[in-house]
């Protein structure tokens, strides 16, 4: 019976060369010569860090830019409070990882509601959708694409 799960997951890889990319384009930026400004990556968050918070929204751009140019998905970032530490201030972004309860359950109301000939159930953190014939399932991948979920999607281990 065809199957396929709906995750949500970043590459660490692809997210670490991003933040290389954007200190790299930070260093030969004009605006930022003699500015103590950069970007820290720790595997499971990244960590802006500048003098003035128009720059940190200066950096967050240019990470999001190298984000895309990378193809990952600017919606597993996770904004957080900007902190005033002495002279500088810091905003530290999460990466979102796995699908949420509430995500899951609304997913699974989703695909039950396009009234397809499908079954979906919630696995942990991620959704697992079979049904028996693939064009089916390749619906409701394009259902799944155009619902507006605030967290990034990838259909992986796709199974005839």
């Amino acid at each position: 019976m065809p199957s396929f799960d709906v995750v949500s997951e970043v590459d660490a890889q692809e997210v670490r060369n991003a933040v290389d990319q954007a200190a790299r384009e930070l260093r030969n930026r004009f605006d930022f010569k003699n500015v103590d400004a950069g970007f820290e990556y720790d595997g499971t968050g990244i960590v802006l860090a500048a003098e003035e918070e128009f720059q940190l929204a200066q950096m967050l751009d240019i990470l999001r830019d190298k984000m895309v140019r990378r193809s990952v998905d600017v919606r597993a970032l996770d904004a957080g409070e900007v902190e005033a530490a002495g002279k500088q201030k810091r905003q530290r972004f999460g990466l979102k990882q796995g699908i949420g309860r509430d995500d899951a359950r609304a997913m699974v109301k989703l695909v039950k509601d396009s009234k397809r000939k499908v079954q979906a159930q919630v696995q942990g953190e991620q959704v697992r959708v079979t049904g028996k014939k693939r064009d089916h399932l390749q619906e409701v991948i394009t259902v799944l694409k155009e619902a507006d979920f605030q967290i990034p999607l990838d259909f992986t281990n796709f199974r005839d």
